[in-house]
């Protein structure tokens, strides 16, 4: 094998295990396909998706930049997952109008 299948060779191998790496998730997490909490659970939270959206990365970025979760245990370990949850179980409420 040349420098250049050496080099390809390699750039691929590292493509692959980007993809992987970047795809992982905790099935154990996961319920018929969706993951937790489905978007069917949280759709009456809200008046629009929109501000459902809003609302869970507005949460996000305050738990990304220290604050403490507001349920005990969440299930999900990154903090999209955990505002949604926090939406879910009514520890976050979304205005309404």
């Amino acid at each position: 094998m040349n420098k250049i299948e050496e080099k390809e060779a390699e750039s691929s191998k590292k493509n692959v295990e980007f993809k992987q790496s970047h795809m992982e998730y905790d099935d154990e997490y996961e319920e018929n396909g969706m993951r937790y909490p489905a978007i069917d659970q949280l759709v009456d939270k809200a008046d629009s998706k929109y501000k459902l959206v809003m609302a869970t990365v507005v949460r996000a970025k305050q738990l990304d930049a220290g604050a403490k979760p507001l349920i005990d245990h969440p299930k999900n370990k990154k903090s999209i997952g955990i505002a949604l949850e926090e939406i879910k179980n009514d520890k976050i409420k979304i205005r309404r109008g």
